[in-house]
């Protein structure tokens, strides 16, 4: 009588063997994560940080599995407790915040239609300004979440993480 695959010993050392390899891979990216967070806490006493839709954006097959291995999710929730521990800010910009479809030099917004995502680079109408979409975004994200600071401190904690 022959056995099962799962009971074979060979089969059962190959998995204890690939198990080993995708826990070291996983602590790589934890220690790659506390790391990061923890030189992003250090060096700067504002941190702002887009809030975004991680599941809805998980459901895209294309992107699923970088989402997933990058931790995003994970590495927010570190900034946040670190951020707390060193009493430096952090805030969370909500996501409907129209960062990349704001001009970061004159703030005029474009229309709902005007931006495709397909579209990496565009022109203000207004102040002729081209901006690359990620660029104006983060300037965009980092005034927005100045700001917040600047009212929190004298409304509360509107915003803060």
């Amino acid at each position: 009588m022959l056995n099962k695959l799962s009971d074979s010993r060979n089969y059962q050392k190959q998995k204890a063997k690939v198990a080993k390899i995708y826990e070291k891979i996983t602590n790589q990216r934890l220690d790659f994560l506390h790391k990061l967070s923890f030189n992003i806490i250090k060096n700067h006493d504002v941190i702002a940080i887009e809030d975004l839709n991680i599941k809805g954006m998980v459901k895209n097959r294309k992107l699923a599995k970088a989402i997933n291995a990058s931790s995003w999710s994970v590495f927010t929730i570190m900034l946040a407790y670190k951020a707390e521990w060193y009493d430096k800010a952090l805030v969370r910009i909500d996501q409907w915040y129209p960062s990349s479809k704001t001009c970061s030099g004159c703030d005029y917004v474009l229309g709902k239609d005007d931006l495709k995502l397909s579209d990496r680079l565009w022109d203000c109408p207004r102040c002729l300004q081209t901006h690359d979409r990620d660029i104006n975004a983060s300037i965009n994200i980092l005034n927005q979440g100045l700001i917040l600071v600047k009212q929190s401190k004298t409304v509360g904690a509107i915003g803060l993480a």
